[in-house]
């Protein structure tokens, strides 16, 4: 397998399932972690061409994983999309900052994730 891989940091099972099930019809692999600090620890052993980073994580919040990637050189360039179910006002602007290069609020609509995604880390 030559796809791309993601790496999607989430802790629900239902919303790791509805991203499967979305790049199961692509060329994309998909690889998951359950909270932050695992997150931060697979991005760095694994390498992906792009991240999907849920905010509200246990261990480490979305935010501070985003950043910590963001300050390591192996990391700095992956693409990182941010995800929240808690759109509140300057969530977008706090994703930003911690250096996402792009943001949604659940719920979202699969097609616009994986345009996202695509604009991010085209298929191959």
């Amino acid at each position: 397998m030559n796809g791309k891989l993601i790496l999607y940091v989430e802790d629900n099972e239902f919303n790791r399932k509805i991203v499967r099930d979305l790049l199961a019809r692509t060329s994309y692999r998909l690889i998951e972690a359950v909270d932050g600090v695992v997150g931060v620890d697979t991005a760095l052993t694994e390498q992906p061409d792009l991240i999907i980073m849920d905010i509200q994580l246990p261990g480490m919040s979305g935010l501070d994983a985003t950043r910590k990637l963001r300050a390591d050189p192996s990391t700095a360039r992956i693409p990182i999309i941010v995800v929240t179910s808690f759109a509140l006002s300057g969530d977008h602007q706090s994703a930003i900052d911690a250096g996402a290069s792009a943001y949604l609020a659940k719920p979202y609509s699969p097609r616009e994730l994986l345009a996202s995604i695509r604009d991010l880390v085209p298929e191959s």
